[in-house]
Order: C-alpha cells, then structure tokens, then sequence
C-alpha cells in the first residue's frame, strides 16, 4: 500500500535509514516497544473520552481507535509469543514526551494541541511501518502492511477534531510541531525504539 500523499507532506523529514538499520538490529524490542506503543494509543484515546464527555465526534473516534489499537496490541503479543519473545519492560523513548512538553494548558489550545500531537504520532508509526515492511520476513512484513490503512485513519481522525474544536486556524499549530516532530526523530537516543532518533551508536 502506498501512502497517502498528504500524510507524507504532512512529515517534514522521513524517516532516516539509519532508523530501519537499527530496528533491524533489534528485533525483540521493535516487537515489544510496538506493542507498548499500542497499548499507549489506546490509553490516549481512552483518557480523551474521559477528559472530554461533552464531545460526542470525539467520544465516537477515540472508542473506535481505542479498540483497534488494544486489537493490534493483541496481534503484536500473539506475534511474539509464537516467536518466543518475552513481553518485559521497556524505557519509553522521549518522542512523545517532546512533543507533549509544548501542549498549551489552557483549554482549547490544549485540547486542540493534543490532538495535534496525537495525529503526528499516528503519522510517524505509519511512515515507519511502511519504511520497515519491504525489509522484513513475509508474515512481519505483510501484518506491517496491514496496519497502514488504520494508522492513516487514526491520523486524518486526530486532525479532523484538532479542527473541528480550534477557535481559530491551526495551520500555524501544525506547522509548530511539524518543526518539533522533524527534529525529534533523529535527536540522540541512548537505546533503540519504535520512535527513537535514528544513532548508529544506539544500544
């Protein structure tokens, strides 16, 4: 499948190869930091529909991305153990975290933000389940694949209410974190993840 133009215009910066180098690198925590980046997603959405019970578009996409991501979540897990891999903790990367550090707190701009933020992360893991799928074996490669429409989905669902619930044009917004989300996908990462920068040194 290829992706939807908009989605790539909407990334600044692709996923540099060195990335894919180290995902290749790391098979066990590609797998278990894809299904923590799952069970996140859902966890995300779930705290949208408590935050905000007064929104009745976004109550009705974030229960639908709730339960997809929690299915994904399943696959993933179902996928490791039929390769023996363990589900343990992982360190989270610090993706997320820099872009939520510029999530306004005042309400709509925080809403609004996070919203933003949540279409970049959806983008981001489609970009790079697409970029990942031609270098893997066929049954990882294909379930990679398949993720793409939804992922693409989650990210138009996340845009569609940041500007459905603005006060005003976002396109300024977007382009703030477009800036952010670029940079922060080759900042240093000590370890490897599924939104780490891209270091060749990465453990």
């Amino acid at each position: 499948m290829t992706l939807p133009d908009e989605l790539l215009a909407f990334l600044w910066r692709a996923t540099p190869d060195a990335w894919v180098r180290q995902a290749l690198a790391h098979p066990e925590e590609l797998l278990i930091d894809h299904a923590n980046c799952e069970k996140k997603a859902a966890s995300t959405a779930l705290n949208l529909m408590f935050r905000y019970i007064d929104k009745p578009e976004l109550l009705q996409k974030m229960s639908r991305l709730a339960r997809e991501e929690l299915r994904h979540f399943e696959q993933v897990i179902a996928l490791m153990s039929k390769r023996g891999v363990a589900y343990r903790g992982l360190s989270a990367s610090h993706y997320a975290q820099r872009l939520r550090e510029h999530v306004r707190t005042v309400e709509p701009g925080r809403l609004v933000d996070t919203l933003i933020v949540g279409a970049f992360i959806e983008a981001r893991s489609c970009e790079r389940f697409a970029k990942l799928a031609p270098h893997l074996d066929a049954e990882l490669g294909d379930f990679y694949r398949s993720l793409l429409k939804s992922e693409a989905r989650h990210y138009q669902d996340y845009l569609k209410l940041a500007r459905d619930y603005a006060d005003e044009p976002i396109d300024e917004r977007i382009a703030f974190f477009a800036a952010i989300e670029a940079q922060a996908i080759i900042e240093d990462d000590a370890e490897f993840r599924f939104h780490s920068g891209a270091v060749e040194s990465a453990a």
